[in-house]
């Protein structure tokens, strides 16, 4: 059998792409924009032997699948076609043609090919080498692995504010910098600080809340993994003359010895700490606010609070490694049972799209200085990555929610106003 017969025998109906295979075959409408092309008997061997989102992964950054009509920097349709043509693969074949597909696809094709060296080893390899999952450790290396990656790479992405978390846009024609300033904007009004006050900013990144709140009179300790990160954040800190109020720490943030914070802020680090350790997580930030004190927690989540935390192969491999994702009520479940009261939530998941949309289009925008600066197939793994969640937050396959929570005291009841004091 074809390659194309092959993928006709699963399917239900006609692909919403072109698919053309090495051997002359091919699937779907002559006229449609959207191609997928396999290049060689390789690129079946990736999904043979890695069915789903890591063998289609591993394909295309070796070069063995190649995408026609679309930017390499922003994929974000390629994804669409793919999860509607996923869903129509739930024909079965009688026997007989098992058997036919089984001999055509031949045992030579079940070795695996060579891996994109991008690609770290799967979690149980980690643990027999001795990086016990959320150890500080390994926390440390995964940090590092998606971050230290370059500098000048990250802030052709993301533009001057290097913030690297969804922005909150006051419109849709904002632009993607007045989004994120509007971002630190809502976090800072939400935790009610004011010149004087304390901020702990856990899992700072290149320092954009840092050096908003320092500017506006705050003190502020940010903590980030990642060494490029401190580098950057410090090197801001310095050229806005910020130093009397700001500092980044290269720290974990379980190792931060001060107590007693007016707030907290944690913009984008629940992902990498684990559902296991969100109890401990929670308490830690409890035990650094002083009674009234205030806790903003944004990050990714899911649609809904029954499925696996863990990542899918591709992420897992190629981006977060150990990354987990919870639903909203879990996180807001956490919080409580680490002695918060919460007082307001909101879902930004919209915003994450359109912010995922401007991050591509600067991607295509610098395809070039990319390539040259990370290489060819980093880029290309950042435009699928960022394209995926693109469509992951289009079409609700996951979240952003931002949880506002307070520490009270023994004997306090009350310390926010009544109705909410802050513009969306």
């Amino acid at each position: 059998m074809t390659i194309g017969e092959i993928i006709g025998a699963f399917a239900t109906g006609e692909p919403p792409l072109r698919i053309e295979a090495y051997d002359g075959s091919a699937i779907g409408r002559e006229d449609n924009g959207l191609v997928l092309r396999l290049k060689s008997e390789r690129a079946l061997q990736y999904f043979v032997t890695a069915p789903g989102d890591l063998g289609l992964a591993r394909a295309y950054l070796m070069g063995e699948l190649e995408v026609v009509g679309v930017h390499h920097g922003a994929p974000r349709d390629v994804f669409g076609a793919l999860e509607v043509f996923r869903k129509s693969m739930t024909r079965r074949p009688d026997a007989r043609t098992m058997v036919r597909i089984a001999r055509s696809i031949g045992r030579e094709n079940l070795t695996v090919p060579p891996i994109p060296e991008q690609e770290v080893p799967p979690p149980w390899q980690r643990v027999l080498h001795g990086m016990r999952r959320h150890s500080k450790a390994r926390d440390s290396q995964s940090v590092s692995y998606h971050y230290d990656v370059s500098n000048r790479f990250y802030s052709w992405i993301l533009g001057p504010t290097m913030a690297y978390t969804c922005a909150c846009y006051p419109d849709t024609q904002a632009s993607l910098e007045t989004a994120q300033e509007n971002k630190y904007r809502l976090v800072f009004d939400k935790l009610g600080l004011k010149a004087g006050d304390r901020l702990l900013d856990v899992g700072c990144g290149w320092g954009g809340m840092v050096r908003y709140a320092a500017s506006r009179g705050v003190h502020v300790i940010g903590v980030t993994l990642s060494r490029e990160q401190a580098e950057w954040g410090r090197a801001g800190i310095e050229a806005d003359g910020l130093g009397d109020l700001a500092q980044v720490r290269l720290q974990d943030y379980r190792d931060v010895p001060e107590r007693d914070f007016d707030a907290v802020s944690s913009i984008g680090m629940t992902e990498h700490i684990g559902r296991r350790n969100y109890h401990d997580y929670f308490t830690r930030l409890h035990g650094y606010l002083r009674p009234g004190g205030r806790l903003l927690n944004h990050c990714i989540t899911r649609p809904d609070n029954t499925r696996i935390t863990k990542a899918g192969g591709f992420i897992d491999r190629y981006i977060f490694p150990d990354g987990e994702l919870a639903g909203a009520g879990t996180i807001h479940l956490e919080a409580e049972n680490a002695g918060f009261e919460v007082v307001h939530e909101e879902n930004l998941r919209q915003h994450y799209a359109y912010t995922l949309r401007d991050w591509c289009a600067n991607l295509v925008d610098h395809w070039d200085e990319a390539v040259e600066e990370v290489g060819e197939p980093m880029a290309k793994l950042w435009g699928l990555y960022m394209g995926a969640c693109q469509y992951g937050f289009e079409h609700n396959k996951i979240q952003l929610h931002q949880i506002l929570a307070v520490r009270l005291g023994d004997t306090m009841t009350w310390d926010v106003p009544l109705r909410k004091w802050w513009q969306a």
